[in-house]
This record gives structure tokens, sequence and C-alpha cells, in this order.
């Protein structure tokens, strides 16, 4: 069957999988983070600078490290995620995925015809995965990730679900913390009950489930409420921790709990 996607074969051999979210467009950060014991990278296509020549960039001095790339793509259209599969994504994050037909959408960006309408553009993208068969292969192997992040998705969460082709349902907490008028607050009884929606009609439809996971948060209550996907923190999140940890140990004063501390969600 040639290679197998090792996201997709540790979500069905039900263990979890983290990704740390790259803002910075940074080959150094990228090989540094790919090589960390992360299972994928989440290059953040939405909410940073990062443009499609960096993302190609940092795909390449990548390839070798054992982190996987996906996207996030600025909107579910079919162009943006054939631009970022052709530079050598691993699969693709839609996010505000509402209705079913922008979930629908977002699987055919992703496969190629008769099962889609991805165009047949690959070269850059074979160079990447050095694979006989690349087309079969992204077709088989590479993930189609919808984010439900607003009011919008929740109340179609059933209908969204039962899309064939999407692999995991991702919930944006943050985004739709906001939708829900809760101006980005997780701790409210209305978001817990939101995300539970989501998440079980995810699962009965057969589909993975993931969320972000913030600085301090319960690994273990998430994992045995079903969550295996996980956004981690950022490259700046990351480079926030280590200063301050330096700089209290040196008995600094320095401001934990900045925003950049947290997934880009």
């Amino acid at each position: 069957m040639g290679w197998r996607n090792p996201i997709r074969e540790k979500l069905r051999r039900d263990e979890p999988v983290f990704g740390a979210t790259v803002t910075v467009p940074s080959t150094d950060i990228a090989v540094r983070l790919a090589g960390a014991g992360f299972d994928f990278l989440w290059f953040e296509m939405e909410h940073s600078p990062l443009t499609l020549q960096s993302f190609r960039d940092m795909v390449l001095a990548t390839r070798s490290l054992p982190a996987l790339p996906l996207a996030r793509v600025p909107v579910n259209e079919l162009w943006t995620a054939k631009r970022v599969l052709d530079a050598g994504a691993a699969g693709v994050v839609f996010p505000f995925t509402s209705t079913p037909d922008l979930a629908r959408r977002a699987v055919a960006a992703c496969k190629y015809p008769p099962a889609g309408l991805r165009g047949s553009g690959a070269a850059l993208a074979a160079a990447r995965w050095d694979q006989e068969d690349y087309y079969n292969l992204a077709d088989r192997e590479f993930l189609v990730v919808t984010v439900v992040e607003d009011r919008r998705g929740l109340e179609n969460i059933e209908e969204i679900a039962a899309v064939d082709g999407i692999d995991i349902i991702f919930i944006g907490a943050s985004d739709l913390s906001f939708s829900l008028g809760l101006r980005g607050r997780q701790d409210a009884p209305e978001l817990r009950m939101a995300i539970g929606r989501i998440r079980d009609a995810a699962r009965a439809e057969g589909k993975f489930v993931g969320r972000p996971v913030f600085a301090g948060e319960s690994m273990e209550t998430y994992l045995r409420e079903g969550f295996r996907f996980f956004q981690a923190n950022t490259d700046l999140g990351y480079l926030s921790e280590g200063a301050a940890a330096f700089l209290e140990a040196v008995g600094r004063k320095t401001r934990r709990g900045d925003p950049a501390g947290d997934p880009a969600i």
C-alpha cells in the first residue's frame, strides 16, 4: 500500500496526536518544531503573515523530519486548498465550516476527480513526497480537517458531521465563544455545552474530534471526553514561555498569560 499517514494511523489506534502552531515564516523555527516530537505542524495561514512561498520553504526544510505539514487556509475555497496541497501539505484545515455545503466543498478541494475537484498540477507536491503514485497517495492518506467555530456551524453540526470524506472535526473554541456572545471566555457553561454537542455529533458519525489545548489545561479530561487531535501552542508562545521561565528563575518579574501563548484559534 505504500506510505501510510502516521497521524491517521495513530488516530485509528485511538492514540492522541499533537501539533505545534507555526506563525513565523522561519525555516529554522519550523525545523526545530518538526523534530521536537510533535506529530504535525499546524501552519497558520489564517491568522499570521505566512505566505505560500514561506510555507513551501518550511515544507521542504522539514521533509525528512517526523512532524507532517498541515495548513490552515484563510477561507474554505477550492483554490486555497489546492495551493497548499500543491506546495506539499499533508492535509488542509478549513476554517468556519458552518454548513454541509462547505463541508462537502472542503472534501472536494482535497480529492482528485471523480471523488473531488482538485486540479492535477502536482509536480511540486510530488517532489516533496517522493512517491511513485502521488495522486492515489493524496486521495488515500491526506487529511481533511473542518473547523466548526460559530453558532451557525453548531446549529448544523449533525449534517456537517454526516458528510463523507471529512477525517477530523476540529472545534475552534475561541471563535465559537465569540459567536455565542461570550467574548472568548472558555469557562462558560454555554460554551461547554456547545463543545459537547459538536463532539458527540462528530463521534456518532465516526469522525475524529480535535480542539486546541490552552496553557495549563488538563489533557486527561480531554482524552476522557474523546478528543484525540490537538492544536498546541504557537512558536511565539513557546518562545515567550521559555523566556519567562528563565527570567523567573533569576528573580526577574515577567508577564505570563500573553495571548501569543495560546493557539491561534
